[in-house]
C-alpha cells in the first residue's frame, strides 16, 4: 500500500471534534473543532514558547552561573589563575627563606658540618691559534 501525499494532506486537513461533558449531566461543556493539522501547529507553537522562554530564563537571570562550563565570567577566572600562580610563588619564597634562616641559624651555633668537594674537573686546556 502506497501512501500518496495528497491522501496524507487530506488526513491532516480532517476535522474532528472535541467534546468535553459533564459525566453527571451529559452537557456539554466546551467543545473543539481541530484538525491533525491544527494540532500539530499548536504543538509545535506550544514547543517553541516552552524553549524560548527556557533560554530567555538563563540567559537573563543568574541562572546561567549554575551550569557548569558556561564560562560566564571570563575575568574572574584570569583573575584566580593569576592569584594561585601569586600564592604559589609566595609559597615558594617563603620556602626558600625558611631554609636560609635554619642554615644560617646552624652557622651561628656552629652546628656545621661542611662537606669539602674533592671532585677534580676535567678543563681542557685553551688551543693556541695561530696567525
Amino acid at each position: 500500500m502506497k501512501i500518496s501525499p495528497e491522501s496524507t494532506l487530506k488526513r491532516l486537513r480532517n476535522r474532528y471534534r472535541l467534546v468535553v461533558m459533564n459525566d453527571d449531566t451529559y452537557e456539554e461543556v466546551v467543545t473543539f473543532k481541530l484538525s491533525r493539522l491544527s494540532v500539530y501547529v499548536m504543538l509545535c507553537t506550544i514547543f517553541v514558547v516552552l524553549v524560548g522562554l527556557t533560554v530567555a530564563l538563563i540567559v537573563f537571570t543568574p541562572l546561567r552561573y549554575y551550569i557548569p562550563g558556561s564560562g560566564a565570567d571570563y575575568r574572574a577566572d584570569r583573575e584566580l589563575r593569576q592569584m594561585k600562580l601569586k600564592t604559589d610563588s609566595l609559597e615558594d619564597a617563603l620556602k626558600d627563606q625558611e631554609q636560609y634562616r635554619e642554615s644560617l641559624q646552624r652557622v651561628l651555633r656552629g652546628d656545621v658540618t661542611t662537606k669539602l668537594d674533592t671532585t677534580q674537573i676535567a678543563v681542557p686546556k685553551e688551543e693556541i691559534i695561530g696567525n
